[in-house]
């Protein structure tokens, strides 16, 4: 049986900062990388719902030529089987999705950062652009490594069962 193509959300709690962020330097990392992937962002609380990133969300990602185009929304449970990965911005937020997960959820939940140095992403919101910029470079890092771990491994269990 060939292995689901990934396909990530990624979550913090309003969804105008880390998130969008998040989703947006995955989605353009992956397309840098020729991997074919949907990527999302949500939050775990409806806050923002309906609005667009924080300014300095987008001026951080048009700094570095990244596409952002999103309006905040609420985690839904029909996203924990729509995503294969369902990535949390931080720990409280890894608690709000785990306490979510609907029974028959099939997507696998962690921590963004887990996948490289197992921090977490803070929220840059009552900070300045420097909290914007680590937010960045974050995202990039933690994106190249999810990607490394989950690719690679679709790729393997991919040739594995091309060989049955």
């Amino acid at each position: 049986m060939a292995s689901q193509r990934p396909s990530a959300l990624v979550v913090c709690l309003g969804n105008i900062c880390r998130s969008p962020m998040g989703g947006a330097v995955l989605s353009h990392v992956a397309k840098e990388r020729g991997i074919d992937m949907v990527v999302d962002s949500a939050g775990t609380a409806a806050y923002h719902v309906g609005e667009e990133p924080d300014d300095r969300t987008v001026a951080t990602c048009r700094k570095y030529e990244v596409h952002i185009d999103h309006q905040a929304r609420q985690v839904t449970t029909e996203d924990f089987r729509i995503f294969t990965h369902i990535l949390a911005s931080d720990e409280a937020n890894l608690r709000n999705l785990q306490r979510m997960r609907p029974r028959n959820a099939t997507a696998e939940v962690r921590l963004f950062g887990s996948y490289d140095d197992n921090r977490q992403i803070g929220d840059p919101y009552y900070g300045g652009l420097r909290g914007f910029e680590e937010c960045y470079r974050q995202c990039v890092r933690y994106s190249n490594a999810f990607l490394d771990e989950v690719v690679g491994k679709t790729l393997v269990e991919s040739s594995d069962t091309a060989n049955l």
